[in-house]
C-alpha cells in the first residue's frame, strides 16, 4: 500500500505535518496549516453545485475565527476552470494573464487550486488559495494541494456519505 507521502517524495514532511494536523485538530486548523505556508490571504474547500460554487470550509488569515465563506456563482470563480480542465490552476495576477483575462469576472488576483475528486474519481470540488491582491508565486504550493485534497475529501466525507 503506498501513502500520500510515498506519491509524492519532494514533500514528506509537510504532508505528514498536514496529516497529522487534520487527524488531530481538524479540517479548519488544516486549512490553518496550509495557508501558512503561502502568501495568500483565503485558503478553502469549495463543492461544485450546478451552476453554484458552494464553500465547504474556509480559513482567512485575518480573520481565523471564520469557518465558511459565501458560496458564488460558478462562473464568477476560477474555481470552474479548475473543474473544466480538470488541472491545477495558478494566477498570479489575474488583471494581465491572458488565459483569464475577460474569461472569469472576479474580484480575486491571485489564485492557485487544485481538483478534489470524489471516490469515484467525479471532480467534487476544489481545493484553493485566493487573495483579492497579486501574490508571489509559490511553486511549493501545488504539490501539497494535490496530496491534500484526497485526505480533505475523505475527512469530510467518510466512506459512505454523499
Amino acid at each position: 500500500m503506498t501513502t500520500n507521502q510515498d506519491q509524492h517524495p519532494a514533500m514528506p514532511r509537510e504532508i505528514g505535518e498536514f496529516e497529522s494536523i487534520l487527524q488531530q485538530r481538524g479540517v479548519h486548523a488544516a486549512l490553518k496549516y496550509l495557508n501558512s505556508r503561502t502568501p495568500h490571504q483565503y485558503t478553502g474547500v469549495f463543492r461544485f453545485d450546478g451552476d453554484m460554487l458552494r464553500n465547504e470550509v474556509l480559513f482567512d488569515r485575518y480573520h481565523p475565527e471564520l469557518l465558511k465563506g459565501e458560496d458564488a456563482p460558478m462562473i464568477a470563480t476560477y474555481c470552474s476552470l479548475v473543474g473544466r480542465q480538470e488541472a491545477p490552476l495558478q494566477i498570479m495576477d489575474a488583471t494581465t494573464d491572458a488565459r483569464v483575462k475577460g474569461v472569469v469576472e472576479s474580484p480575486v488576483i491571485s489564485y492557485c487550486g487544485v481538483l478534489i475528486r470524489d471516490t469515484a474519481g467525479k471532480a467534487f470540488g476544489t481545493l484553493c488559495h485566493y487573495d483579492m491582491q497579486r501574490c508571489e508565486e509559490r511553486t511549493t504550493d501545488l504539490p501539497l494541494l494535490q496530496a491534500a485534497a484526497e485526505m480533505l475529501y475523505r475527512q469530510l466525507r467518510p466512506a459512505g456519505i454523499a
